[in-house]
């Protein structure tokens, strides 16, 4: 345990929210946390084009919000840093894909050694050491690329769904300017939720359902660990906590706990693989939004990733409902409010990417690679777009590297 790093204290965490809770993390978190619940609807899309029952699919989903939304009040109460936790996407779509060739009780085995390889990397300190060492350019050149896709799609609705995105890009903005102390997010989920129900929407669909996480035991094969548990082990260590931690640290944060964050996700992931579930991590665009200037000062940003965990444990049992109300609810309004809660994520994470000063060339292919979204032996972008980043800079920017700088020989002072 020598390697995890010290937090805070989860003593006095309670009193700290309530000290530190205020209208900018609670909203900021707001969003976060509705953002994460839509991310359901992923696992449901996946689930079903897999062919899996449906009674299942929402067991999952139901598993995914509880586990991980303890998770993410446990560790930004402790480390008193934006850190919400959820599960990795790539995962799931793996995992949906895995389960009709090998069985959904072999996945869960696998996902279980891929929580143990991850808690592995974590006490040894391995994953601190490669924070470390990665350079920071590339990193945010990355994580820049990743959330592209946000950017992207906030803007896309102003071609068919013109006046409701105007109508809550430009009272953002407008409040921004003008109403100094109301988030401006809230005024712009505000000015959309006015829009739809000005124009009127269908809302009959919606039923409420009521269910919990349900135990499993996992079994343990070869084949499942060689075609799923290992490409997921890699993903949770290589491609979700550099993701998190160069996100917290492009925000300013110096001290992050990479080994913290790896151990504590995989030993997630293995409690996880008994309840139906693929993963537990660092849950990388809502940090960005947790961790951005909109969530207030860097010392009370923290209490939105705890606002997001709560939300997912009290939304957990009602994910039906929840479900309902998100599919009534039209594509572009999650879409816009996510982009706006991320702009100045991007923007400083481009500037750090950018800044001309060293690396520039393998943060550019770490940004274009990660905003491709390729799959490269059915591992994500974000991992090779580190890799490569790496590997093109140190063929066309060697001297950028401190092993470069240190391997010359000093200069000869002058003599006193």
């Amino acid at each position: 345990m020598k390697h995890i790093e010290k937090g805070v204290s989860l003593r006095h965490a309670p009193r700290d929210f309530l000290r530190d809770l205020n209208v900018d993390n609670a909203s900021t978190g707001l969003v976060a946390g509705i953002l994460g619940l839509s991310v359901g609807v992923v696992h449901i899309s996946a689930g079903t084009a897999a062919g899996l029952d449906s009674s299942f699919i929402m067991i999952w989903v139901i598993s995914y919000l509880m586990i991980n939304g303890l998770f993410g009040i446990f560790m930004p109460a402790y480390y008193r840093l934006p850190m919400p936790m959820a599960n990795s996407i790539p995962g799931a779509l793996m995992f949906a894909a895995v389960i009709p060739v090998v069985g959904l009780e072999a996945a869960l085995g696998a996902t279980l050694i891929a929580g143990a390889i991850s808690l592995v990397a974590g006490l040894s300190g391995v994953m601190g050491i490669v924070m470390r060492l990665m350079p920071m350019p590339i990193v945010m050149g990355m994580v820049a690329g990743m959330l592209l896709s946000f950017g992207l799609n906030m803007v896309r609705p102003l071609e068919n769904a013109i006046v409701p995105a105007t109508v809550m890009i430009l009272a953002f903005f407008l409040s921004a300017r003008l109403l100094r102390k109301v988030p401006p997010l809230i005024v712009s989920m505000l000015a959309g939720i006015g829009y739809l129900m000005a124009t009127g929407v269908d809302l009959s669909g919606i039923e409420a359902t009521i269910r919990f996480p349900e135990f499993i035991m996992p079994q343990f094969t070869l084949n499942a660990f060689l075609a799923y548990g290992l490409p997921l082990a890699i993903i949770l260590v290589g491609m979700e906590t550099p993701a998190g931690v160069g996100l917290i640290k492009g925000m300013g944060y110096k001290e992050v706990p990479a080994n913290a964050i790896t151990a504590v996700g995989g030993f997630g992931t293995m409690v996880s693989a008994f309840f139906n579930l693929h993963s537990t991590c660092i849950a990388a665009p809502m940090t960005g939004i947790c961790s951005s200037p909109e969530a207030g000062t860097h010392e009370k940003r923290w209490v939105a990733a705890v606002v997001a965990g709560a939300i997912f444990v009290v939304a957990a049992p009602f994910y039906g409902y929840v479900v309902s109300l998100l599919e009534a609810t039209p594509r572009y309004f999650i879409a816009i409010i996510a982009g706006l809660a991320l702009m100045r994520v991007i923007t400083s994470a481009m500037a750090i990417a950018f800044s001309g000063r060293k690396h520039e060339m393998g943060a550019l292919f770490a940004f274009l690679i990660a905003a491709s979204g390729i799959q490269i032996l059915d591992i994500g972008a974000t991992f090779w777009a580190l890799v490569l980043g790496v590997v093109v800079s140190m063929i066309f920017e060697t001297k950028d590297f401190e092993f470069a700088s240190n391997a010359h020989p000093l200069k000869k002072q002058p003599a006193d």
